[in-house]
């Protein structure tokens, strides 16, 4: 018990939980923002595997 108070009482404490906070959100917009840039690449080399089977 004494733990959580110290946790949302303190100044160390606090600033534990923003830490937390910080890195759990940052997690979630690099994997966001991976899985993004992977489907452009995708998406990018299905476009040049089709320009190059066009007929000319």
């Amino acid at each position: 018990m004494k733990a959580i108070v110290d946790l949302f009482s303190t100044d160390y404490g606090l600033m534990s939980i923003a830490v937390i906070l910080f890195v759990i959100f940052m997690s979630i917009w690099f994997s966001r923002f991976f899985k993004r840039k992977m489907d452009e690449s995708v998406q990018e080399q299905q476009r040049l595997q089709a320009k190059q089977r066009a007929p000319r």
